[in-house]
């Protein structure tokens, strides 16, 4: 089978073998053990099979090479949900251009990406039925409130209820208003924009999510969005409704009440919903990072400190704890540390309790930004991040290749050392972008923040942008060939290979 390693492999020598020896008139069979990650052909140099680093050693170990795995006192464990696959990766690029780039993908399989437009135009969606294949724009067209289109966006973003399997688009407008918008035929027609309740001021960085919840009025499932205030005085301020968006209650603090002015970041991560009724947001307490928890609609919320000893990057980007929720209801979070690599823990108990950090980058990977998560079946997780092996701007640097989207895939995130495979989605002579610090500032069509999520078959996508030709064309990656995340953890069927000839843009 291609897509798992061979474990084994029997050879059985007869008399005929010369060289073979004998006991007597008995053929010797003699098992000849190949390892977990012999493939039936070679693994791509863009692929790495890595346990994580620690608190201790920070560092990736690499699974096979094993005086590695025997220096860093694993035992491994590579059966069952955490056997290898073959794994390779690419990008499709979309021919429209991104910034803050988020997907969303419905059950028929269709993708959807945001494309931004600015002042006039404002976001529109762009849509691909074929894998990633090709890409068309489905709006909405109108320009007036009336026929379903915010003529202006500051912050585009994009959300699937995969619950109702609607499409839900989340416009920012001017700092100040927001507009919630849905298609329930993927992006055939549009709702008209329905406005939410805000009072405080700038209206930043919104996101939102839903979770079946027995206060729902319409569709079984409540909405929640949270904005920042960029203040940690006003924290973050969420809201609800609970009519699918059409009517929002008043924002109300994102926090714990007895902590009311004791907020130390006003900044959060995106939403996320769980099938059990909670909802998460991601963001730095006054202890390091930490993830945010409502049980009751997202009308109250509790705060929880996920480590102490693994903090939070300090640049740009030191408010993106990043959540997800998987289907047995267990937390999932990611952050960058100060050390400028990605860190990974999980949650059994809705928040209370955290695993010990995980240090999840791929081996050779110095430097990370923009982290984003996505649960699918218990345990099994996708983190995605960009990151640099060597800094082409650094003139001492030989080899230089740049910033690439990586994905960190687990299969069975609880292991003591899980498995992880890396891929990164470009080749290394195709960077997405060459500014020095890009993991430490806004940069390009980046902006603040990616995306990743997974289609109902387990393959993990991820929203990117392909900075360095200066045109920020949006570009999407994926597995070509791994493991699935949804049903049985098989191998899912291969895809064509794409990278820099599909880009179309420039």
């Amino acid at each position: 089978m291609r897509g798992v390693a061979g474990l084994l492999v029997v050879v059985i020598l007869s008399s005929s073998m010369s060289g073979c020896l004998f006991w007597g008139d008995e053929s010797l069979e003699e098992v000849v053990e190949t390892g977990p990650f012999a493939f039936d052909e070679p693994v791509p140099s863009t692929t790495w099979y890595h346990y994580p680093g620690t608190v201790a050693e920070p560092w990736a170990v690499d699974a096979t090479n094993p005086l590695m795995v025997s220096s860093a006192n694993i035992t491994a464990n590579l059966t069952g949900a955490n056997t290898p696959f073959f794994a390779s990766a690419t990008y499709y690029g979309t021919g429209w251009d991104t910034f803050e780039p988020t997907i969303g993908i419905t059950s028929s399989g269709a993708i959807f990406f945001t494309n931004y437009n600015g002042l006039g135009d404002g976001t529109h969606i762009i849509r691909s039925r074929d894998l990633g294949q090709t890409w068309e724009d489905v709006g909405p067209f109108g320009m007036s409130d009336d026929q379903g289109q915010t003529p202006n966006s500051n912050d585009p973003y994009l959300y699937v209820d995969k619950f109702n399997d609607r499409l839900v688009k989340f416009d920012m407008h001017a700092l100040t208003a927001m507009f919630v918008e849905y298609s329930d035929d993927d992006g055939e027609t549009w709702s008209i924009p329905f406005p939410v309740e805000g009072y405080y001021a700038p209206q930043d960085h919104q996101s939102i999510a839903s979770m079946p919840h027995q206060n729902a009025i319409v569709g079984d499932v409540v909405y929640v969005y949270c904005i920042n205030t960029g203040s940690p005085a006003l924290g973050a301020q969420c809201s609800r409704s609970l009519d699918g968006g059409h009517t929002w209650d008043p924002q109300r603090i994102g926090y714990p009440t007895e902590s009311f002015g004791n907020q130390c970041s006003g900044l959060h991560g995106h939403v996320a919903g769980g099938s059990d009724g909670s909802i998460y947001r991601g963001n730095p307490s006054c202890e390091g990072p930490a993830v945010y928890a409502s049980h009751d609609g997202g009308y109250t919320w509790s705060e929880h400190t996920i480590t102490t000893e693994v903090g939070m990057q300090q640049g740009w980007h030191s408010h993106e704890v990043a959540t997800a929720v998987d289907e047995g209801g267990n937390v999932h979070a990611t952050w960058i540390s100060t050390d400028m690599m990605p860190w990974y823990a999980y949650s059994r108990d809705q928040g209370m309790t955290w695993s010990q950090p995980m240090m999840v980058a791929a081996p050779g990977v110095n430097e990370s930004g923009f982290p984003t998560i996505f649960a699918g079946d218990e345990g099994r997780v996708v983190i995605g991040y960009i990151g640099e092996v060597n800094d082409v701007e650094n003139e001492n640097a030989t080899g230089g290749v740049g910033w690439g989207g990586y994905m960190a895939i687990m299969t069975n995130a609880f292991e003591e050392r899980p498995l992880i495979t890396s891929v990164v989605v470009n080749s290394p002579d195709d960077p997405l972008d060459v500014t020095s610090d890009c993991g430490n500032v806004r940069c390009g069509g980046f902006g603040d923040f990616i995306d990743v999520e997974l289609d109902d078959a387990g393959r993990p996508w991820i929203a990117l942008a392909h900075n360095a030709a200066g045109f920020e064309e949006a570009i999407i990656g994926t597995l070509t060939e791994g493991p699935a995340l949804y049903g049985d953890i098989v191998a899912l069927d291969s895809l064509p290979p794409g990278g820099n000839s599909t880009l179309k843009m420039g």
